[in-house]
């Protein structure tokens, strides 16, 4: 295998890239919820819904920014344009918290910064992670160090974003979350600034050839490409038209009359979902898959089903947990108080110190023979999430309203849950890998994308449920009236979901056999 000491400093200038990013990203989510509830005077419900809108597309927006570099920009491009998008987006929020006071304004200000930021997102976010491999030959051994140091940039990013942010926007006062979002648009600024700069001289492979240009297509390519255009275009019609259709019939209000039937109906959800239900069935039904392949991506939609359960509960960080954090945990530590917003930065803590561990206790179970299968691991993550849940609601149970609790159950919460993260999401990513047939490997990496995309979404659903002084609530049935009600939700729908995939693990891993 080729090896050469140390890593080309281009993995270095994508490190501190997505560092920035991370930092922004993370630094506007952990001051958003609060925003909208304190300045904006939004109902915990409406705030959730518009929450879940914003992560959801986050995560569909890909699909077409990833398309667009592959077909046009290149990925250079649109790092570059993704950033400085991104960026105007934090900006857009910073004035949005200026006139908070003028709510009417503040709305629009802070709906359009959300556009940018999702749009800049689907062209930055599918970009430059691909760019990491290709700064190494195909048998550098090298690879997997680099998405390691990669991936703290990401870790980094997101321990400090809240740190800073929360700082000096999550103090008590409504006026002052615009200083977070100043230091999140920053943050972006001087991501896209480092990139552009040192792109060219150092973004190479390793014969010194540029990495990430806009593609070149010669006559023959292009003729060729047409041609594989015009065969496709079926299919993709096919596609527009059944997500169409599916996003209609998401949005009935099936017992309204006719005059009435998309009477509030949630738009971005029901396409969020259409999508996350067509372009799987797009690809399975592709006649040049052969049994065996359509067997092994059968597994991959399986796991994407039951993942969308996991992070449906785990992104409550950024939603119902925030509110948790600020309104009923004691976050005094001598004479300090400490902002909400920091509790989001304990996980990727916990992450960094965690990896290593449980690296080591997968290789020392796999030397004996007895290493969980992936499924079984995806089965046991979603179990640690179940127990994180079922810790903090005896935490609060029998509590009076407003009365605040230890730090040590919302601490508790994400040391388990972070447990959990460890044993599904590298293991979901290294699963798709394994199991996509070549040719559709970017586009079923997309479908578990989209399986996040809509867990994020249903992670705003379920926090508009988070119980409210005067205000009644139930969920299919299930009355919530306290906090015990709302974290005991989270405990049945995880756990039901990790032990039916433990069931199906044993025919899942015969299936990626095959």
């Amino acid at each position: 295998m080729n090896q050469t000491k140390g890593h080309p400093k281009g993995l270095y200038l994508l490190f501190v890239t997505e560092m920035w990013e991370r930092f922004s990203y993370y630094g506007m989510r952990a001051l958003f919820m609060l925003y909208m509830v304190q300045a904006l005077l939004f109902d915990k419900e409406m705030a959730s819904q518009v929450y879940g809108s914003y992560t959801g597309l986050v995560y569909l927006t890909p699909l077409i920014g990833g398309y667009i570099a592959d077909r046009y920009w290149g990925n250079r491009r649109s790092i570059v344009v993704g950033a400085l998008t991104m960026a105007l987006g934090q900006f857009l929020l910073f004035l949005s918290a200026c006139y908070f006071q003028e709510v009417a304004l503040a709305k629009y200000l802070m709906f359009c910064g959300l556009g940018l930021l999702i749009l800049g997102n689907g062209f930055f976010k599918p970009n430059i992670s691909t760019m990491v491999g290709r700064l190494y030959t195909p048998d550098d051994n090298r690879k997997d160090s680099a998405f390691t140091i990669f991936y703290m940039g990401v870790n980094v990013g997101s321990t400090l974003a809240p740190l800073v942010c929360g700082l000096v926007g999550n103090t008590g006062h409504p006026e002052d979350f615009k200083w977070g979002f100043l230091a999140a648009c920053i943050g972006m600024i001087l991501g896209a600034t480092a990139f552009q700069i040192f792109k060219n001289k150092y973004i190479c492979d390793p014969d010194g050839n540029p990495v990430g240009v806009a593609p070149q297509r010669s006559a023959s390519t292009a003729q060729q490409s047409e041609t594989s255009s015009q065969k496709s275009t079926s299919r993709t019609l096919l596609m527009l038209g059944s997500t169409l259709l599916l996003t209609l019939l998401f949005s009935i209000n099936w017992n309204a009359d006719s005059a009435h039937l998309f009477a509030d109906a949630d738009w971005i959800g029901s396409l969020i979902y259409a999508t996350t239900v067509v372009m799987p069935v797009i690809i399975i039904t592709d006649h040049s898959l052969n049994r065996h392949e359509k067997l092994r991506i059968g597994v991959i939609y399986i796991i994407a089903f039951f993942v969308i359960f996991f992070w449906a509960a785990y992104e409550q960080a950024g939603a119902s947990l925030t509110f948790f954090a600020d309104e009923q945990t004691d976050r005094h530590i001598g004479g300090w108080e400490m902002p909400a917003a920091y509790f989001q930065s304990f996980n990727p803590i916990m992450i960094v110190t965690l990896a290593p561990i449980f690296a080591a206790v997968w290789s020392f179970l796999g030397k004996r023979g007895i290493e969980p299968s992936s499924p079984r691991k995806q089965a046991i993550g979603l179990g640690l999430l179940a127990l994180g849940y079922l810790f903090i609601a005896f935490g609060v149970k029998d509590i009076e309203p407003g009365v605040k609790v230890s730090m040590v159950w919302l601490t508790g919460l994400y040391l388990i849950h972070t447990m959990g993260e460890l044993c599904l999401a590298p293991i979901g990513l290294s699963l798709v890998y394994k199991l996509s047939p070549a040719r559709f490997s970017s586009l079923l990496m997309g479908v578990w994308y989209l399986s996040t995309s809509a867990a994020n979404k249903f992670a705003g659903l379920l926090s508009g449920y988070y119980p409210e002084h005067g205000v009644s609530k139930s969920f299919m049935g299930y009355p919530i009236e306290n906090l015990f009600d709302f974290f005991m939700l989270f405990v049945f729908m995880s756990g039901s979901a990790a032990v039916i995939l433990f069931l199906l693990s044993g025919k899942l891993k015969k299936m990626m056999e095959v």
